[in-house]
């Protein structure tokens, strides 16, 4: 009997050191180098069909503001700008997801989330820059 659990134990510990060799090569993870996380910057500028001025200047003003301050990352998709219409029945599930009912500008990466439509239908038409301060300093902050 005692022979028979010496050997059980044996293997079971060969088994175990097996298992956590394999796993020990395969979870290495350099940064830079592939199979490294990345998170995608998402901006969603979400309208009705019919717009004012201002909802107009919030789109226009917003993609400006991104291609001005993140031109690699806008040209390369690590960051996105997405405007939807809500009156879109297409559109209608990611609103829900979002959990979207009306014009919003809302900034996505990873897990966090910053709504900037407050900010962005106060200064779009009459202060464009404190837009693009308000964008900026979402972005960094995520």
């Amino acid at each position: 009997m005692k022979k028979k659990r010496t050997i059980t134990t044996l293997i079971f510990g060969m088994l175990l050191g097996v298992f956590s060799f394999c796993h020990a090569q395969t979870t290495t993870e350099n940064p830079g180098e592939e199979g490294a996380s990345f998170v995608q910057t998402e901006v969603y500028y979400f309208h009705f069909t019919h717009r004012c001025a201002t909802c107009m200047a919030v789109e226009r003003e917003s993609k400006k503001a991104l291609h001005e301050l993140y031109p690699e990352e806008m040209k390369s998709g690590d960051m996105t700008f997405v405007s939807l219409n809500l009156d879109e029945k297409t559109n209608g599930p990611l609103a829900e997801e979002l959990k979207v009912s009306g014009q919003t500008l809302l900034i996505i990466k990873g897990d966090k989330r910053k709504d900037l439509t407050n900010t962005a239908f106060m200064y779009a038409r009459t202060n464009p820059e404190k837009l693009k301060k308000a964008i900026s300093e979402a972005i960094e902050k995520m």
